[in-house]
């Protein structure tokens, strides 16, 4: 395996070459789409109740998360004012424990309480255009930021300030390993599941080969896949600065914010991938890891013994280096590819 790759972000290899009989299908969500493949088992649900179970977990997610409708329960709670509670199911609460271990992991740079600063900054439900705003105005809006001020009581979630919750940055892994976990319930054991570009691979295709991604080489104007690997039981997950951002006056502004600053992350760390057995812990560390940057991050990953790759922008282009962790769970099962 390489220490220096050029990889930018992950997609899943299963259309190519598959050998039947493997189901497929998709469709919309949470501002984007999701993908199921998976083997069917000798005996077990058709394929339309499995879409049934998956779009119904989808709805609910939906229904308990979206920021953009009024409805939802997160967008209710963002609604109330400040000293406001309001009781919330086990999944809102258990992404807000796993919220809060990212923002102290992270020394609060990692923050669900963005969505002020998202929606000034452009990049939120609430947003109007895309611009850097006035420092007054933002200083305002940085008073109704912060982590600290939310707690749990119970059942209730509570803040004692403003604050709007975001969890674009976990949900979509949470929601992977909900639809992995209820597939496996209804005996498929062999599977891959993608929700917005995060995904989880289980068992086998049905030659018995494993199910691979590819890591893609860093551009904007085409994907070209550059190494290929096995992804049996992980999770995999990539963070970056490269699809969702804006320019003005010669700088770069990501959707990607480091709550500290109140304002886009803006360093040499253009894209994390984690993998990890648990999609939703690989979505919030390649967050938290991209907020953090190349040498704090790095350390991070490190020191949490994290299968990770990071990729800077240099001079000369592109590059990446892979941490212990990954050498040792992921990178024995690569193989190359260029185009």
């Amino acid at each position: 395996m390489k220490t220096a790759l050029s990889i930018l972000c992950v997609i899943f290899l299963a259309g190519c070459s598959k050998p039947d009989p493997v189901e497929s299908f998709g469709g919309p969500t949470m501002g984007s789409t999701y993908t199921v493949q998976y083997v069917p088992p000798a005996s077990g649900p058709d394929s339309g109740q499995v879409r049934q179970e998956v779009e119904t977990i989808l709805a609910t997610l939906d229904q308990h998360f979206s920021t953009y409708r009024g409805d939802s329960l997160v967008g209710t709670f963002n609604q109330l004012p400040a000293g406001s509670c309001q009781a919330m199911p086990e999944d809102v609460l258990r992404l807000v424990r796993f919220g809060e271990t990212l923002w102290r992991d992270s020394g609060g740079a990692f923050d669900l309480s963005v969505e002020p600063l998202m929606n000034l900054w452009g990049f939120g439900p609430q947003s109007r255009e895309q611009k850097v705003p006035d420092p007054q105005r933002l200083a305002e809006v940085r008073q109704r930021v912060g982590q600290g001020h939310l707690r749990i009581d119970g059942d209730q979630l509570c803040k004692d300030i403003a604050l709007e919750l975001d969890f674009d940055s976990i949900v979509a892994g949470y929601a992977v390993d909900l639809i992995a976990t209820r597939l496996q319930a209804l005996g498929i054991d062999n599977l891959l599941v993608e929700v917005t570009g995060e995904l989880k691979a289980i068992g086998h295709k049905p030659d018995g080969s494993a199910w691979r991604v590819a890591l893609e080489l860093p551009r904007e104007d085409r994907q070209i896949a550059e190494q290929i690997l096995d992804v049996k039981g992980l999770g995999v997950s990539t963070s970056g600065d490269y699809r969702n951002y804006f320019e003005e006056n010669g700088q770069r502004f990501s959707h990607t914010f480091d709550a500290r600053l109140g304002r886009p992350i803006a360093h040499s760390l253009a894209a994390v991938t984690v993998f990890d057995p648990s999609a939703l812990v690989a979505d919030g560390y390649s967050t938290l890891l991209l907020v953090l940057g190349p040498e704090r991050g790095w350390e991070f990953a490190v020191a949490q013994d994290l299968a990770a790759v990071f990729v800077t922008r240099a001079d000369t282009g592109f590059i990446a280096r892979v941490t212990p962790a990954f050498e040792r769970i992921v990178g024995n099962g690569a193989s190359e590819k260029e185009e």
